[in-house]
């Protein structure tokens, strides 16, 4: 049965954790799928990891529910969140309901993903109203690098802390059915999952959270250069992808590839 997101709440209520990772394509949420993950998540992060730019900010509303529409075809059981990209709802209630409306219309999206507090509370209600799932981000929002210049830990003072926690609360008040800590002091998303009735999912935010998300190419070991240190990599796939390209040039260069085996009569 496909995963909604009474499931992602009943995790919380038996003390069950759960993982979610980022897909961006459809062999990739296929094999997600098989392998039991729960939620993927179609992230703006798509801009940084498929896309080739340093930001999430130049990703596009046709970026996301191409992408969305992608993964949607490769998953048939677990719910696929996608993002809410930068501007394709800061600029107004209507311009947010409608982008919304197209991740889940044309993209097959189960639920978006607003990043912020304070400023998407009336947004996030409203989106449920409508019938579309509300997942929050808070603690490093990338989509305000530059407002905070560059990718740093949030919450590390008594304000900024208390502030994420409030606005934690504020947002399961407003309906959001889960929420994302991004890049906060353990002990204080430890405080943030206690406080909630909804499930706290963790990147970069210690232990204590109900559930861990990681990008896909960080956990498959396809990205190249540095990671966060909050990454670990479970495989390190793109040292295989570069030993069998390499293996693949060889073979044609010296004549061995294609093969009798790998011709047609």
């Amino acid at each position: 049965m496909p995963v909604t997101v009474r499931d992602i709440r009943a995790f919380k209520e038996r003390s069950e954790r759960f993982a979610m990772v980022t897909a961006y394509d459809a062999a990739a949420a296929r094999l997600l799928d098989e392998a039991g993950i729960p939620i993927l998540l179609v992230g703006d992060s798509l801009g940084m990891v498929v896309l080739g730019h340093p930001t999430t900010l130049p990703v596009t509303v046709d970026d996301m529910v191409h992408h969305t529409a992608a993964v949607r075809r490769g998953a048939t059981e677990a719910m696929v969140v996608a993002d809410m990209p930068f501007m394709s709802y800061q600029a107004s209630l209507q311009e947010g309901i409608r982008n919304a409306g197209r991740l889940v219309k044309e993209g097959g999206a189960n639920a978006v993903k607003l990043e912020g507090g304070a400023r998407v509370l009336e947004l996030t209600s409203r989106l449920v109203d409508a019938g579309i799932p509300v997942m929050g981000h808070l603690g490093l929002t990338p989509q305000s690098v530059n407002q905070f210049g560059g990718f740093r830990v949030q919450g590390r003072s008594e304000e900024a802390a208390h502030r994420i926690l409030a606005d934690a609360k504020d947002l399961e008040a407003a309906g959001a059915f889960s929420v994302v800590l991004e890049s906060v002091p353990a002990e204080l998303a430890r405080k943030v999952t206690g406080s909630l009735e909804v499930p706290t999912i963790g990147i970069g935010a210690g232990p204590h959270c109900d559930g861990q998300v990681l990008v896909y190419h960080d956990v498959f070991g396809i990205t190249q250069g540095h990671v966060p240190r909050f990454v670990k990599r479970y495989a390190d796939v793109g040292d295989t992808i570069k030993q069998a390209a390499r293996a693949f040039a060889r073979e044609v260069a010296e004549g061995i590839y294609p093969g009798p085996e790998h011709t047609y009569g």
